[in-house]
């Protein structure tokens, strides 16, 4: 009791606070997003993410070089075809965007690649499967997520991260990489993805909004929790060997649980419009950056995230190393 107990002796010079911090952050905790594009033929920024770039295939492997120079451990891979149609062909394509990608990238560097694997960018109608009567058909997605499974495989990825949220892709994804000599390939799989209205600027820069209606079909409702659990029990189950939960701030309580409930690595994605309200925010002079930045990201630690995907990684790098 006070005044034996000063808890604020242990606050009160930078070096003690440094030596009680309970929480550390690491670039090597970091994957950074990365953007290819094949409409581009130069790098292009993302007008809602400042900062962030497309690239076109050619200037991929540079960047993919220059992140593993920061010692960021990993890059998590999306791709904007040319081409577009109903069922997503080119998401397979031996040839496609992402797999001459991850072929750029192993040239430059021994970056670890994960892929995202969804259909939303590479579909006309910008939902994440197959359509049936203008709903997304769940079964007939799982046949075309397996085969784009193996593709990105056969290219050179090292991680299969699937984001589609539909019933039973973990177990389909699996299965299709065992019988294609890919057992030793992991999946993270997106468990715990939110209808969440921070997406925006993703969609501008994936170029994968839904031509008509929404994801609430398929991703979770933010009301519920233990919904999150029983997904990320089932994704287990099916042989996830790492969980998301997505977007991180909104949903750290739904990370704190996850956390305390399996032990297994668990991922949180700080995703594009928790970024760009840190970027807008600091541009007008309302918050500081870098302490907004390293507070968001030390918070996503906290809660028990072991792996945090986040389009800060970069910036954090200098920072750490300053």
């Amino acid at each position: 009791m006070f005044p034996q107990s000063r808890p604020r002796r242990l606050r009160a010079r930078q070096n003690i606070r440094d030596l009680v911090r309970e929480t550390e952050l690491s670039v090597r905790d970091l994957v950074y997003p990365l953007f290819v594009n094949e409409n581009l033929t130069a790098p292009k920024e993302i007008a809602s993410m400042p900062g962030v770039l497309s690239l076109p295939v050619s200037d991929v492997g540079e960047e993919a070089r220059c992140v593993e120079e920061l010692g960021i451990p990993a890059v998590l891979l999306f791709g904007v075809p040319s081409r577009k149609d109903p069922g997503g062909t080119s998401a397979g394509d031996p040839d496609g965007i992402v797999q001459r990608g991850i072929k750029e990238i192993r040239k430059a560097s021994d970056v670890t690649i994960i892929t995202d694997l969804c259909l939303c960018e590479y579909t006309d109608h910008g939902h994440c499967g197959m359509l049936k009567g203008g709903d997304v058909d769940n079964d007939s997605t799982l046949e075309r997520y397996a085969a784009i499974a193996v593709s990105q495989a056969r290219a050179g990825a090292d991680m299969i991260a699937p984001s589609g949220m539909m019933d039973g892709q973990v177990a389909a994804i699996r299965a299709a990489l065992d019988r294609s000599g890919f057992e030793n390939i992991p999946i993270m799989s997106y468990a715990a993805k939110y209808a969440s209205s921070f997406y925006g600027p993703f969609r501008d820069a994936a170029e994968s909004t839904p031509q008509h209606g929404d994801r609430r079909s398929h991703q979770m409702d933010p009301g519920n929790a233990r919904e999150a659990l029983r997904e990320m029990s089932l994704d287990l189950e099916e042989g996830a060997d790492i969980l998301m939960v997505k977007p991180a701030l909104p949903y750290l309580d739904i990370l704190h649980r996850a956390r305390e409930r399996f032990d297994v690595p668990i991922a949180a994605y700080q995703v594009s419009g928790e970024y760009s309200m840190i970027k807008a925010a600091a541009a007008n002079g309302w918050i500081d950056h870098d302490r907004a930045m390293m507070e968001s990201l030390r918070c996503i630690k906290r809660a028990g995230a072991d792996i945090i995907i986040t389009y800060f990684a970069k910036e954090v790098a200098r920072v750490v190393a300053e």
